[in-house]
């Protein structure tokens, strides 16, 4: 959903009753995204198909591909690390790790995710994929498979290079990912500070001081990228993510991204209305081994609306007619449809949950007969 429009006042007294929302925050970013992790509704966006330098928000494509290797069994979080000169030597943003050193892939991972670590960050590519490089190359593969698609990786760290490049869309789809996909490392995310070799450094994220639902992402910064912040914030049952890149400050990113997600908390809402794979009703089937199939969404149903719209909503379900072995699981069988009153706000797909194989010739034969004289055969 693009920025919303000023509503047109409505006299007597149904205008009381009308979802009202303001005017979409306007920031002094040169691109931003706010989106609804549950239901995908983009409530802000500007410029968010832009490609540009992501700076240390890169590195969250690193923890995640690093978490994933966990939890697949490859690496372990005890594993030892040993750090190469070419980590030890980077610049810009450091954990602080020695070369020659061996260091737990927990400790470098929350050096990466909490000190925003350059060293830390090309030491564990190091010892994922044998070299930064090839990790690069394991970085786009995943931002492909996520459909990342104005996303190139050249380094683990968002050091500035040509052609290195992300937008706000991309980077919000990439936050979805990391939360989603492994809520255990997720949680380090929140973390304000760790202590390394004697050095206490705090998480750049301000929005974990300035606002209590708030537990994550990262921060980004270069010259060239400006100040960068991907933020989520959990309220209830509503999860916000938000992308604000290319602002003047640290204060500034922060401050922008507040806007955001007030916004977005305070005039919206969201509402599971079906889960995936949840049986929502039985079809009847003709002519199949079983004479009927579970039937639900192979996505769910999960809307972002005007806070007050959700109360007048009605779901619906319209089965085909005439169901028919063989099925197969995913077969579009019906459709779900969302209304207001009259109007159809939202549809989808109605699919067999299992499989139905066609009865024997007796079977087929008998079904046939009793559909004619129903008048469905044809």
């Amino acid at each position: 959903m693009a920025q919303t429009p000023t509503p047109t006042p409505v006299p007597g007294p149904a205008a009381a009753s009308m979802p009202i929302v303001p005017t979409a925050p306007t920031l002094a970013a040169s691109s931003y995204l706010l989106v609804d992790a549950t239901s995908g509704e983009v409530l802000i966006e500007h410029n968010a198909d832009e490609a540009l330098p992501p700076a240390s928000l890169t590195k969250m494509m690193t923890s995640y591909i690093a978490s994933l290797e966990i939890l697949r069994g490859q690496i372990k979080e005890e594993d030892m690390v040993l750090v190469s000169e070419k980590a030890w030597r980077k610049g810009g943003s450091k954990m602080f790790i020695e070369v020659g050193t061996q260091v737990r892939v927990i400790d470098l991972l929350r050096g990466i995710i909490i000190q925003s670590g350059n060293d830390a960050s090309i030491a564990l590519a190091e010892h994922i994929a044998g070299s930064e490089e090839a990790f690069a190359d394991l970085m786009n593969a995943h931002a492909q498979r996520l459909g990342m698609t104005q996303t190139n990786f050249e380094n683990s760290t968002g050091w500035p290079a040509e052609g290195h490049v992300s937008s706000a869309r991309d980077l919000a789809i990439l936050a979805k990912a990391i939360i989603r996909d492994d809520p255990k490392h997720y949680g380090i995310y929140k973390e304000k500070e760790f202590l390394w070799q004697g050095i206490k450094q705090p998480n750049r994220n301000l929005m974990l001081w300035r606002d209590s639902t708030v537990d994550g992402l990262k921060t980004g910064h270069t010259e060239e990228a400006g100040y960068c912040l991907v933020a989520s914030a959990k309220r209830d049952d509503m999860r916000l993510i938000s992308v604000v890149m290319g602002t003047s400050s640290e204060a500034s990113r922060a401050a922008e991204t507040q806007k955001l997600l007030t916004w977005g908390f305070r005039f919206f809402e969201t509402r599971t209305f079906y889960e995936t794979g949840e049986v929502l009703s039985q079809a009847r089937v003709w002519a199949g081994q079983q004479d009927a199939v579970d039937v639900g969404l192979s996505e769910g149903l999960v809307l972002t609306l005007p806070k007050g719209q959700l109360d007048k909503l009605e779901a619906s379900i319209a089965m085909n007619s005439r169901i028919k072995a063989p099925i197969a699981t995913g077969d579009v069988l019906g459709q779900v449809e969302v209304r207001d009153g009259d109007e159809v706000v939202h549809s989808a797909p109605l699919v067999a949950l299992n499989d139905v194989e066609q009865a024997g010739i007796f079977g087929r034969l008998w079904d046939n007969i009793r559909l004619f004289f129903y008048g469905l055969f044809d």
